[in-house]
């Protein structure tokens, strides 16, 4: 494979795995190079400036972990999203061309077919059947001004747990010398 490289990949159109889908759905098709700023800013606008009440995001191979952060993200900004998540393969074709032909005959290419994971996650603002698989109920949302730890918890969905004594600093403690000489120098010393 050293002396080959790759000129296409395409993978196969397969329709969304979600029965009774609105046929102006919008699907998020990302990919690995995709930047999501751009993704959410676009996603945003659909669902709270256009009114749109179903999404989806889809994508496979490396760009899978990119399709689960848009999603989260969009569940953290808007709230009381239900969520359906189907996870599946998709067939992925590449072609390689040989960049050292033999130099009696034509180019060479070659084809290979990976399968690759991919995923489909359905955000919808109405309910949707808590029966089927992959699905996953909003979360409850707290109301303004409760706070539930007494400290401020602004961003996080709940409070965090007190810190753990052995991951406190250690104390730092300054005796003073009794020596008569100097005038009460003092020498810093860490307990441990």
């Amino acid at each position: 494979m050293e002396n080959f490289r790759k000129v296409r990949t395409s993978e196969e159109e397969t329709p969304l795995p979600f029965p009774d889908l609105p046929p102006d759905v919008v699907e998020m098709k990302v990919k690995e190079g995709s930047k999501i700023r751009n993704l959410m800013n676009f996603a945003m606008a659909q669902m709270e400036l256009k009114g749109r009440r179903q999404i989806v995001f889809s994508g496979c191979g490396r760009a899978v972990t990119k399709t689960i952060t848009c999603v989260e993200i969009m569940k953290r900004k808007l709230g009381g999203l239900h969520q359906v998540t189907k996870v599946r393969y998709k067939t992925v074709l590449e072609v390689w061309e040989n960049q050292d032909p033999p130099p009696d005959g034509p180019a060479q290419n070659l084809t290979v077919h990976k399968n690759v994971p991919s995923i489909c996650i359905l955000l919808s603002r109405d309910p949707l059947d808590p029966n089927q698989a992959g699905y996953q109920p909003p979360e409850p949302r707290h109301e303004a001004g409760e706070d539930t730890s007494g400290s401020s918890t602004k961003g996080l969905k709940r409070p965090l747990p007190p810190p753990c004594e052995e991951l406190l600093p250690k104390k730092l403690q300054v005796q003073v010398s009794d020596s008569p000489r100097g005038s009460g120098s003092t020498a810093g010393r860490l307990d441990h």
